[in-house]
């Protein structure tokens, strides 16, 4: 409550207020939870993965990082706590739950436990772990040092929180260009969900995973996105993406936001695995294991089960 006050403003106090930060305050920390859950079998000095071998979605997430450390540095300086307070439960909300950590799960969880996919993702969790708990310790020293006893042990890692210094900005994780192409990929997917909502409400689908969904972009867009045909199934959270160019999609999601994109929507083919939840086609069809897909079949096999 103190932080999140803005004290050159009448200072206010309220039941309301209270649980309003009460809400808040359980955000931060389920996220934190969240990044530690996954970090569980990672070893920082063995595990992690460079920023050049990282998917670019991963290095997206450290780059929006550095906005924060920068924001929150910034705020600090200034005396600024309230805005400390604001830019981590956005950071968590919006950055985190809403779009990478959402998108992240299927990666964390069907994926081997030693692939590369997999240590990029943690490497990423634990740098915004890191970050995170640096920037809130002054304003939440018992929370952040319950964070830090629990993050995994680095070589050289102070014994505690409040002995480290507040992260700065890293150069190396900066890359305005990648970011101004997932700005726009970030876009789509707001579209996507919001096409996606429409079937759910008339029925034709359930679950996002239950969708197919076929992309009609225009010529700009589809440019863009070409380069992640493969990957836009896992960004958008659906079970099969198809993009198309400038064609006509009877029925389709017609969008008021990018100019000349529309969406179709239909049930996804195929049965649904039972591990990772995604329909394929080629479920049914492995004979020691039926119920699950190719991919995960794989995944399997890289764990010698």
């Amino acid at each position: 409550w103190v932080s999140a006050s803005d004290y050159r403003d009448d200072i206010r106090i309220s039941d309301q207020i209270l649980n309003q930060l009460s809400d808040a305050y359980r955000r931060i920390r389920n996220t934190c939870r969240f990044l530690l859950g996954n970090l569980a079998d990672f070893d920082p000095d063995r595990d992690r993965v460079a920023p050049a071998a990282m998917p670019e979605i991963d290095r997206f997430a450290l780059h929006r990082l550095q906005l924060l450390v920068q924001r929150a540095r910034k705020a600090y300086d200034a005396y600024e706590f309230h805005l400390i307070y604001h830019s981590l439960y956005n950071f968590c909300t919006v950055e985190l739950s809403a779009f990478y950590l959402d998108v992240l799960k299927d990666r964390l969880y069907t994926s081997a436990q030693n692939a590369p996919e997999r240590r990029s993702a943690q490497t990423v969790l634990l740098a915004l772990a890191d970050a995170m708990v640096r920037l809130m310790a002054p304003v939440l020293p018992f929370t952040a040092e319950e964070i830090w006893k629990f993050m995994p042990a680095a070589s050289g890692r102070e014994a505690s929180v409040h002995l480290a210094a507040l992260p700065t900005v890293a150069a190396e994780f900066q890359d305005p260009d990648l970011a101004q192409k997932w700005d726009r990929i970030l876009a789509l997917r707001g579209e996507v969900s919001k096409a996606v909502e429409g079937a759910r409400v008339e029925k034709r689908v359930g679950h996002s995973l239950d969708a197919a969904v076929t992309i009609s972009a225009p010529e700009s867009l589809y440019q863009l996105l070409g380069p992640y045909r493969e990957e836009l199934r896992s960004i958008l959270i659906v079970s099969q993406a198809n993009l198309v160019q400038d064609q006509d999609l009877p029925g389709a999601y017609v969008s008021t936001e990018i100019e000349g994109l529309k969406i179709g929507v239909a049930a996804a083919e195929g049965g649904k695995c039972e591990r990772c939840w995604v329909h394929d086609p080629a479920v049914g069809r492995l004979a020691d294991h039926p119920t699950i897909c190719p991919r995960c079949r794989q995944a399997l096999a890289a764990s010698g089960l």
